[in-house]
């Protein structure tokens, strides 16, 4: 059966609590019909997150935790484009062919993925841009200390009111690149359309279902967290099942093809 795509970006149905909790329920079944290619794809993650986490601890310089938070959008999406793959597969009943799917995820250097990528990355710099600043503003006239081994620096009044404004900040990027995302990566491996216009449609989506849409970044979020505790090794399991839930929640409300 050959991939034929549609042109242009599809129309959304409504998102309610009821569809994704169906998106997980069959994210579920194609990680539990497929595991070894949630393994495969969720090894990406975990082995860049333990080589920057010992070379961390290893040079004692965060610093490289930056190359991290850039090295992850790099392959993020194209791991993910893997996991959807492998779903519609499921959904069409054709064959796991691991050439096939890693030939599938190979083509999409080609198309609007590394646009994509792209626009991850510059939101990711500028993000560590502007923290610097916040760090700077709230703590550049304190006396010279070492915040790596000196936490209580962190208990100052500058260091409570950067610490919130900080969250507040990152949070705000979260949330845009969550909404620009999550529906614009899968929708670029099932139709013929440009970056742009998926990202929008991703983000209009979001806007229109705000209350599920945030519910369900608060639980990507949450799982995706106490995954990493294990030594990243959690991501096993939690990547897999989101990869697959996603690409199913794209699937049901999208209301064309």
């Amino acid at each position: 059966m050959p991939d034929t795509p549609l042109p242009g970006a599809p129309e959304f149905g409504e998102v309610t609590f009821a569809t994704l909790a169906e998106a997980l329920r069959r994210g579920w079944a194609d990680m539990k019909r497929a595991p070894g290619f949630g393994c495969v794809f969720a090894a990406f993650y975990v082995v860049l997150g333990l080589i920057m986490a010992w070379v961390t601890y290893v040079t004692g310089q965060s610093y490289w935790l930056i190359f991290a938070a850039v090295g992850f959008p790099l392959i993020g999406p194209f791991a993910a484009v893997g996991l959807y793959e492998v779903s519609r597969r499921i959904e069409q009943d054709r064959a796991m062919d691991l050439y096939q799917i890693f030939g599938v995820v190979a083509k999409q250097s080609k198309r609007q993925l590394p646009s994509i990528s792209a626009i991850i990355i510059f939101m990711f710099l500028f993000w560590f841009f502007i923290a610097h600043m916040i760090f700077a503003l709230f703590m550049g006239t304190m006396t010279m200390t070492n915040v790596s081994s000196s936490f209580d620096i962190f208990l100052t009044a500058n260091g409570l009111i950067m610490l919130g404004l900080g969250t507040a900040v990152g949070a705000g990027f979260a949330l845009l690149l969550y909404m620009v995302t999550v529906l614009s990566l899968p929708m670029l491996l099932d139709r013929e359309v440009d970056y742009v216009t998926a990202m929008i449609a991703s983000f209009r989506t979001v806007q229109e279902n705000l209350f599920p849409m945030l519910a369900w970044a608060a639980f990507i979020a949450a799982i995706t967290f106490v995954a990493m505790l294990p030594a990243f090794l959690g991501l096993f399991f939690t990547l897999p099942l989101l990869g697959h839930a996603t690409w199913h929640l794209y699937r049901l409300i999208c209301r064309e093809g």
